[in-house]
């Protein structure tokens, strides 16, 4: 495998490298190690680990680091972050960006098949290794996509300044300066770790993330599994003033009721609360058995139920195929809180009855009698009444 020799790229970085060398620093994909040696020259430089997939390289700078002595410097061999440990004041980035080429492999100059591959790879993994106040010195070309780093970068709670920018022949290089930003400070303080984009919503974000046991194991949980988190960030563009508030207080109130997530913790913007991991409910009707599904659309009628005694609509249970998670278990969790609203003709149930009635094909497959004007029937009476008789009655017709 070749090593990458300094070019222009190299060049524009060590200018940056130079400006933010200090503390404890990672030079990662070093190659030549012109970054490494770069920052050793800086005043408060402590330590400076090189990391590189290609033995060469690593051995090469091992050498040279021998030869002159050098103190701070240690060579590694390893493929991005796998043989690393503890945190860094500065992590230094020139990674292959560019596009490959059909049939070549050459891991010095290629980032993947579109060219932005690798630094993905970099970027879920980076804040793992940066202290609080720490900074990424990231080189990428207009080759690799601008437009896609910079939202690589967003997806991972991070943000970027550009320090330099040059064009050259046929391409323009940028160094950015990429910290964690505030919200990402203070999930990793509660407790998460490895956080990673999940979905894109019409008014939020979601990432998934690990709970540290050390932190919240003991006075939040009995059972030892891993616990995986669910964050729901509001999105900057969004115009959904108050929603996020919105699903915190009726997430606080259903779940004494046993109804949707736990809610964990929450602050400006976002609410995070235990992932849920499961399958859509229309998919997992069509997989499940007749009893199985028959339980699971009485729990969540009776959930409706519930909902609609708190003069609450929840809003989505006439289309709510994204919006309950059946779990191996064959546990139904309602998700997504942030439409509720108080009203004094709550709809969840004659929602949910509706939805129903439009998955006959797929329930009549199970051996089930939809009865659809009967159950539209009921559901109007229970709508005028809203007794627990009337509710009574209509669950028992779904029961056939």
């Amino acid at each position: 495998m070749d090593i990458y020799e300094p070019a222009e790229d190299s060049y524009l970085l060590q200018k940056v490298v130079r400006h933010y060398a200090m503390g404890r620093i990672l030079d990662m994909g070093t190659g030549s190690g012109i970054q490494a040696l770069s920052a050793m020259e800086a005043p408060n430089t402590k330590e400076i680990i090189a990391v590189d997939i290609n033995q060469d390289a690593v051995d090469r700078l091992n050498n040279e680091v021998r030869e002159r002595k050098l103190r701070k410097i240690k060579a590694v061999h390893g493929n991005l972050f796998e043989n690393l440990e503890g945190h860094f004041n500065v992590i230094i980035f020139n990674p292959p960006y560019l596009p490959q080429d059909k049939g070549v492999d050459d891991k010095a100059i290629y980032g993947g098949k579109k060219g932005w591959e690798l630094s993905e790879q970099f970027f879920a993994e980076a804040s793992q290794y940066l202290f609080p106040d720490g900074v990424i010195l990231f080189l990428f070309s207009s080759l690799t996509s601008k437009d896609k780093i910079e939202e690589i970068i967003a997806h991972n709670l991070l943000e970027f300044e550009e320090e330099e920018k040059q064009k050259v022949s046929f391409e323009t290089l940028y160094v950015y300066a990429v910290r964690k930003t505030a919200l990402l400070r203070e999930l990793e303080g509660k407790g998460l770790q490895h956080l990673h984009y999940f979905a894109k919503g019409k008014r939020s974000f979601v990432y998934t993330a690990d709970l540290d046991k050390n932190i919240w194991i003991k006075s939040h949980f009995s059972r030892k599994e891993k616990v995986t988190v669910a964050v729901k960030v509001l999105r900057e563009d969004s115009q959904a003033v108050g929603r996020i508030e919105n699903e915190i207080k009726w997430l606080h109130t259903f779940m004494k009721e046993g109804i949707g997530p736990r809610l964990l913790f929450h602050g400006n913007n976002y609410l995070a609360y235990e992932f849920v991991d499961g399958v859509f409910i229309a998919d997992w009707i069509t997989q499940s058995t007749k009893e199985e599904t028959r339980n699971v659309l009485l729990t969540i009628l009776e959930q409706c139920f519930v909902m609609d005694r708190f003069n609450v609509n929840k809003e989505e249970m006439h289309h709510p195929l994204k919006h309950i998670i059946i779990d191996r278990n064959n546990h139904p969790t309602l998700i997504d809180f942030e439409r509720c609203k108080e009203t004094e003709s709550p709809q969840n149930v004659t929602q949910l009855v509706e939805f129903i009635c439009r998955m006959k094909p797929e329930l009549q497959k199970k051996g089930f009698t939809i009865d659809v004007p009967t159950l539209r029937g009921l559901a109007q009476e229970y709508k005028e009444t809203y007794t627990k008789d009337s509710f009574i009655d209509l669950r028992r017709q779904l029961t056939l």
